[in-house]
C-alpha cells in the first residue's frame, strides 16, 4: 500500500468522463453533461456525462445479460474472487493517483485520501476471499427427504454512493455484491464522480467481464430515480441522507425491491472525568474534525462530565484554533474545504442558528478565506438538547458541547435522537464502558477510540440511521437469496 506522501502530488489526469455501460465508455443517450468542481477553488475540473433513464435502462439490460448468460454467470466462485483480487492489486498500484483524484474532487486532505485507499484495498481483498465461501446448509427435515439450501445472487443491484468517501463507499458496495455473484449499476454522487470512473477503467483492466460493473453518472432526480423504479433492478443499496432514503423506500415499493440504507447520525461522544484527558481531547477532536466533519459517524454531540467541562473545552478550543485549514493537496494541510457551496451555506446557517438559540460560540463559526468552501473548526458550548445544532446533522466541522452529571442522565440524553449510527465513551472504568455500550442505541460503539472501522466488522445504524449492515459477513446476507431444495429419497 502506498505510504503517506512527503510532498504534494501532481494534479491528477482525468482519464474518463463518460458512462460505462456493457464494457463500453459512451456519452449519455440524451447528450447531457454536468460540471464537477474543485471545492478548494470552485473551479471546474471537468464536464461529465449526465445519465438519465435511457442510460439506466441500457445498463440494466447489460447487467442482466451478464448475470444470466455471460461468463460471470458460469464462472467458478474462486475465479470470481481472483478477479476481485486483481482489481484490488490495480487499486493498490494506482493508489497515489486515485488519492490525488479523490482529494481534488471531494476536498479531502491528501493524507486522509491515502489512508482511505488502504481501506479500499482491504475491503476488496476481504470480500474476494469470501467469494468461494458463501455456502448453503443441509437441513435434517422430517421424513425420507434430503433438504439443502443454496445461496444465490440477489440479481442486478443498483448502488448509490455519497460524496464524502467516494472510493471507500464504492468498495463497501462492490465488495459483497461481486463476491456473491451479482452485477452492478452504480451511480456515484454528482459532486464526486471521477474516482468511480477511474475504478471502472481498472475493473476492465482486471478482466471483470463486460456488463458486470456499469457506472451511470447523473443526478438523483433523474438517474437515481430511474434506478429505484426500474423493474430490472432487484436491490438498491444507498448511502446518503435520510430524507433521500425515505423517497427511495417509497419509490421502491412498487417493485418490492430489497433496500439497504446507510444513513446519517448525530453521534454522542461521552467524556467521563476519569478518562485519560490527553487521549480524550485528541479523540474528540478527531471525532468531529476528520474530513471537515463530513462523516456520518462524526462525534458532533460532545457530552463532557461537569467536573472537567471547563478544562476540556479550553483544551479542545486551543487545538481547533491551531488547525491548518487549506488546499487539500498540500500535505501540510490538516482540514480541506467542504465539498460544495451548498454544504458551505448549510454549515454557516447552523452556525448562525446556534448563536441565535443561545449556545456559546467558543471558536470558529465563520468562513475561512473568500475562495473555495472552507469553514473554520467550530465549537459551541453549553448547548441544550433541543437546539437545532444538537438535533440536526450538520455534516461540517461544528461540535456541540453538552455538560452532564451522571451515567443514567447521559445515556438518556445520548439516546434522545432519531439517529443511532455511532457512539463513543472515554473512561478508565470498565463497568462504565460496558454499561454505556449496552444501553446506547447505536450500531457502532467505540471505547477510548473513535472512527475505527474495518472491513471485517458490521457497520450500520439503529433507528433512522439505516437498515441493514455494510462490511463483515453480515453484508453478504443482503446480496444473496436463500433457496431451499428438497429431494424425495427412495
Amino acid at each position: 500500500m502506498a505510504q503517506a506522501l512527503l510532498k504534494a502530488p501532481a494534479r491528477p489526469a482525468i482519464h474518463q468522463t463518460k458512462l460505462l455501460i456493457d464494457g463500453r465508455w459512451v456519452d449519455a443517450a440524451e447528450g447531457g453533461k454536468f460540471e464537477t468542481y474543485d471545492p478548494a477553488t470552485g473551479d471546474v475540473i471537468a464536464e461529465v456525462a449526465a445519465g438519465t433513464a435511457a442510460d439506466v435502462d441500457k445498463a440494466v439490460t447489460a447487467a442482466r445479460r451478464a448475470l444470466e448468460t455471460g461468463p460471470w454467470a458460469t464462472m467458478d466462485a474462486a475465479d470470481r474472487g481472483n478477479l476481485m483480487f486483481a482489481l484490488a492489486d490495480l487499486v493498490e498500484k494506482n493508489a497515489e493517483e486515485l488519492a490525488a483524484l479523490e482529494s481534488l474532487n471531494c476536498g479531502k486532505i491528501i493524507t486522509d485520501s491515502i489512508g482511505d485507499l488502504g481501506g479500499v484495498v482491504n475491503t476488496l481483498r476481504y470480500y474476494a476471499g469470501w467469494a468461494d465461501k458463501i455456502e448453503g446448509k443441509t437441513v435434517p427435515v422430517r421424513g425420507n427427504f434430503l433438504s439443502y439450501t443454496l445461496r444465490q445472487p440477489v440479481g442486478v443491484v443498483g448502488q448509490i454512493i455519497p460524496w464524502n468517501f467516494p472510493l471507500l463507499m464504492l468498495a463497501w458496495k462492490f465488495g459483497p455484491a461481486l463476491a456473491c455473484g451479482n452485477t452492478i449499476v452504480l451511480k456515484p454522487a454528482e459532486q464526486t464522480p471521477l474516482t468511480a470512473l477511474r475504478i471502472g477503467e481498472l475493473a476492465q483492466e482486471a478482466g471483470i467481464p463486460n456488463g458486470v460493473i456499469n457506472i451511470i453518472n447523473g443526478f438523483g432526480e433523474t438517474a437515481g430515480a430511474a434506478m429505484v423504479t426500474h423493474p430490472g433492478i432487484d436491490k438498491i443499496a444507498f448511502t446518503g441522507h435520510v430524507d433521500t432514503a425515505k423517497i427511495i423506500q417509497k419509490a421502491a415499493a412498487d417493485t418490492l425491491k430489497r433496500t439497504t440504507f446507510e444513513l446519517g447520525g448525530k453521534s454522542p461522544n461521552v467524556i467521563f472525568a476519569d478518562a485519560n484527558l490527553d487521549d480524550a481531547v485528541a479523540g474528540a477532536f478527531h471525532a468531529i474534525y476528520f474530513h471537515g466533519g463530513q462523516c456520518c459517524t462524526a462525534g458532533s454531540r460532545l457530552f463532557v462530565e461537569k467536573k472537567i467541562h471547563g478544562e476540556f473545552v479550553e483544551r479542545l478550543a486551543a487545538k481547533a484554533k491551531e488547525r491548518k485549514v487549506g488546499n487539500q493537496l498540500d500535505t501540510a494541510t490538516e482540514q480541506g474545504p467542504q465539498v460544495s457551496q451548498e454544504q458551505l451555506d448549510k454549515i454557516l446557517h447552523y452556525c448562525e442558528l446556534g448563536q441565535k438559540q443561545g449556545a456559546k460560540l467558543v471558536t470558529g463559526g465563520k468562513r475561512e478565506g473568500d475562495k473555495g468552501y472552507f469553514v473554520a473548526p467550530t465549537i459551541f458550548d453549553n448547548v441544550k438538547d433541543d437546539m437545532a445544532i444538537a438535533k440536526d446533522e450538520i455534516f461540517g466541522p461544528v461540535v456541540s458541547v453538552l455538560p452532564f452529571d451522571s451515567m443514567n442522565e447521559v445515556i438518556t440524553r445520548a439516546n434522545n435522537t432519531t439517529y443511532g449510527l455511532a457512539a463513543a465513551i472515554w473512561t478508565k472504568d470498565i463497568d462504565k464502558a460496558h454499561t454505556y455500550a449496552k444501553n446506547v442505541k447505536a450500531g457502532t460503539v467505540w471505547v477510548n477510540c473513535y472512527h475505527v472501522v474495518d472491513a471485517t466488522t458490521p457497520f450500520g445504524g439503529f433507528k433512522m440511521s439505516g437498515q441493514g449492515r455494510e462490511n463483515g459477513e453480515a453484508a453478504l446476507e443482503h446480496y444473496t437469496e436463500t433457496k431451499t431444495v428438497t429431494v424425495k429419497l427412495n
